[in-house]
């Protein structure tokens, strides 16, 4: 006989949570709960996807990998062994339960609790006391066919998925997703930070010898790094990307040749390092090229922009760059963003793009700068990212919609994406949902906007879904 978790009275997420008014909940469960996803931006395992891994336990779903969790136990006084130490797998998920109540008001309370119900049908609260019994219904419910991971995808009704790639993957897993003729459309996405990452002489090095090997090019000068990087964008287009994306503190620009690339390319290649102000002139050449390639392909770019990343390097040394180090940086975004956008549109080149900031303040510069760089070619050309990684919480998507909705298009955003490792992180798109229509429906108990359902649920459902499916080039 299957375990279950005995239904609570505690439970907070009824039907209608976060849903204010009548019109926000008929927006919601009449029009936005229905829609397919397209998740254009995650860091999912494309080799889990395609071999349809079926997991061992909760722990090994819902914990490896997640710096958001790991970085409220560490807060919380949790000992680095059961986080990402060897204690065993029960352990670390008893350590986690145990702290979930005191991270009330932090997303991650709400997340954890939309997850549990949404995929094992749990409403109890996750505590110390609930810890056990929840731990081994969620295991042995893993362990059936309808919880692999392509089966957790279809339950929150997943149509697309995206990967996060670097130039030299293979993509066998794409392929054998596409040779299998799974369900779900499984993508790449091109992501060459480490192309340009010149900062790291030693490590940089190494890549180029990966990235010559990858592409079957030399590369010993400046343009054969180009033209490597070439090679796979066409190798990413022929198995179906259609996106790359980009991770930067920002993006810069130099009105002249400030310095002969060929001539610092041979620096690298000899061992020297550049100087800060080189390398940022390296990071602008090569996106700049690489972003005319993007365009020929009619492919879109992302860039995430504002990370000051590994900031505790004691910690870096002990676990590695990804485990929960990170923060928001304040970097100066808007002067050169526009120079790097302008020098692409002015010769006709500027990609469809979408702008991500991490930082709040920045939240006004990039919903103006998008407008700049729409010329009416392509609806929503140029758009303002969904609220990101410290941002993609109730208060930081609410800000984000209202920034857009007051100096953008908001009937034009391509919506939400979980941006993340954890195949259990699909209710981040719920969650989205219910707060856009909570937002449309408080405005029209205000007397803000009109009473038209026909017409604000079909909005709805363009942000949801149909936006993105028609943006991208997917189909």
């Amino acid at each position: 006989m299957q375990d279950t978790v005995k239904p609570s009275n505690n439970t907070f997420l009824t039907e209608d949570f976060l849903l204010k008014t009548d019109f926000a909940k008929r927006l919601y469960h009449d029009y936005a709960k229905k829609m397919p996803i397209i998740d254009y931006h995650c860091h999912l395992s494309p080799k889990d996807i395609a071999l349809d891994r079926q997991f061992n336990n909760m722990s090994t779903i819902w914990l490896e990998g997640d710096h958001y969790k790991w970085r409220a136990m560490r807060t919380l006084g949790v000992d680095e062994k059961y986080i990402t130490g060897d204690s065993s797998d029960q352990e670390k998920f008893e350590n986690w339960a145990k702290i979930v109540p005191q991270t009330m008001r932090n997303p991650l309370y709400h997340w954890t609790h939309l997850e549990l119900k949404g995929y094992f049908g749990i409403d109890k609260l996750l505590n110390e006391s609930s810890a056990s019994e929840i731990y081994n219904t969620t295991t042995n419910l893993l362990q059936q066919k309808e919880y692999s991971t392509r089966g957790l995808l279809s339950k929150m009704n997943v149509e697309v998925v995206c990967t996060t790639d670097d130039p030299i993957d293979s993509l066998e897993y794409h392929q054998k997703a596409k040779a299998d003729n799974i369900a779900i459309k499984l993508l790449p996405t091109f992501r060459p930070d480490k192309a340009y990452a010149v900062e790291n002489q030693s490590a940089y090095i190494s890549y180029l010898e990966k990235l010559a090997n990858a592409s079957g090019l030399t590369i010993n000068t400046f343009d054969d790094l180009l033209a490597a990087l070439e090679n796979r964008v066409a190798y990413f287009h022929e198995n179906g990307g259609r996106l790359s994306d980009h991770g930067l503190e920002q993006l810069y620009f130099y009105e002249n040749e400030k310095y002969a690339i060929d001539t610092l390319f041979a620096s690298i290649k000899k061992g020297e390092s550049l100087q800060p102000d080189e390398v940022r002139f390296f990071k602008f050449k090569t996106l700049t090229a690489l972003s005319k390639m993007y365009h020929a392909k009619s492919w879109t770019q992302q860039y995430h922009l504002g990370a000051l990343r590994n900031t505790n390097e004691r910690m870096l040394r002990i676990l590695g760059p990804d485990t929960g180090f990170d923060s928001i940086g304040d970097f100066s975004q808007s002067v050169a963003l526009a120079k790097f956008l302008n020098n692409l549109d002015s010769t006709d080149q500027l990609s469809k793009t979408i702008l991500y900031n991490l930082n709040p303040s920045d939240n006004e510069v990039m919903a103006t700068m998008v407008g700049n760089f729409n010329d009416g070619s392509i609806k929503g050309k140029v758009q303002f990212g969904s609220g990101w990684w410290y941002l993609d919480q109730k208060d930081g998507m609410e800000k984000q919609i209202n920034t857009l909705s007051n100096m953008g298009i908001l009937s034009c955003f391509v919506g939400m994406l979980t941006d993340s490792r954890s195949f259990l992180s699909f209710p981040r798109h719920e969650y989205f949902r219910r707060i856009l229509c909570n937002l449309i429906g408080q405005d029209v108990s205000n007397g803000e906007l009109p009473a038209d359902e026909k017409w604000l649920g079909q909005m709805v459902e363009d942000i949801c879904y149909r936006n993105a499916r028609n943006y991208f080039g997917f189909y």
